[in-house]
């Protein structure tokens, strides 16, 4: 049985992502196994696979693994503990709490407040907020005070599968004036550039979005992890928009709240992610709020009232469970 999917290579790295994404899943997902390769005809890319005969015509289950490696440090760390809604197909969030142990961040000259010892009271205030709801599965990728790498946060989001990952910070600036929350999500530019690091790593036996790399080109890994991260950019860029509206309420932002950057922490490719800089710890006001019981109860309240409302849309959007 052969499969085909020809399709306009410049028109690929447009603005019509979801469109080719769902229509590149659908044909691709089910056969991992596929060999082909690309071929050029009239200007146009068409990319042939042939499945083996014996395969089976019984859906593969979704998985996932670590694309971009991590430190050899990161290989024994368990996974963390997953809690609130007992339901399996619930979405899970990871929340990450930024930097720890030897890391502590931003410091606040004048108290002394550390953005490590910040971030993790929020980042539980968060789960306890969500655990307490109900309504979706959460982890924290640290709950005490350790220190881990970038790539081991993320890292844990994509090793269970995580719907929405959200890292915690806490801004500081030269001007003490300076406050309020803002949420970063992942540039353009650093998509295209990661999408084609990541397809050029000699290991290619990597699953993103339920798709099989393995023994595929460089050219058709790179089309499916460029189309797998614009996707995962979208849906976070969404949320991003989503967290100020529901938290403004509760937490002050400030005017340009959304931006983008290359950060190495939202550069999995295929799970939604924002970096959350609740306020600035280098300013008196930020600082007290955001290492008050109640400041860290507000955020809370604002985090878990945006992701309900995100997840409650994607199930009125595409039904069933709103995992994955």
């Amino acid at each position: 049985m052969i499969f085909g999917w020809t399709a306009n290579v410049a028109a690929l790295h447009k603005r019509r992502m979801l469109h080719s994404l769902a229509l590149a899943s659908a044909i691709l997902a089910p056969v991992p196994g596929f060999t082909g390769g690309i071929s050029a005809v009239d200007g146009r890319a068409g990319v042939r696979f042939d499945a083996p005969a014996h395969m089976s015509a019984r859906p593969r289950p979704r998985a996932h693994s670590i694309t971009v490696p991590i430190p050899p440090a990161a290989k024994g760390l368990a996974l963390p503990p997953v809690e609130g809604a007992r339901d399996g197909a619930r979405p899970l969030v990871v929340i990450d709490a930024g930097h720890g142990g030897h890391d502590p961040g931003a410091i606040n000259p004048q108290t002394g407040k550390r953005e490590k010892d910040v971030t993790l009271a929020i980042a539980q205030a968060i789960r306890d907020e969500l655990v307490k709801a109900g309504r979706v599965r959460v982890a924290l990728t640290r709950d005490d005070d350790r220190f881990l790498v970038l790539q081991e946060r993320y890292g844990i989001a994509r090793a269970m599968n995580a719907d929405l990952f959200i890292s915690v910070h806490a801004d500081s600036a030269e001007n003490d004036m300076a406050r309020g929350a803002t949420v970063y999500t992942l540039s353009e530019t650093a998509s295209d550039r990661e999408a084609a690091r990541l397809a050029a790593r000699e290991n290619k036996a990597d699953i993103i979005n339920g798709v099989n790399l393995g023994g595929q080109s460089s050219d058709v890994s790179s089309i499916l992890i460029d189309l797998t991260q614009r996707e995962s950019m979208n849906i976070s860029s969404d949320f991003a928009r989503l967290l100020q509206r529901e938290a403004s309420p509760y937490v002050p932002f400030r005017s340009a709240y959304h931006r983008f950057a290359s950060l190495m922490v939202l550069k999995a490719p295929d799970t939604p992610s924002v970096l959350f800089e609740t306020g600035y710890i280098s300013n008196a006001q930020d600082a007290a709020f955001l290492s008050s019981k109640d400041g860290q109860s507000r955020i809370a309240k604002g985090v878990a009232r945006a992701i309900e409302v995100h997840f409650a849309r994607k199930l009125a959007l595409h039904g069933g469970g709103g995992g994955g």
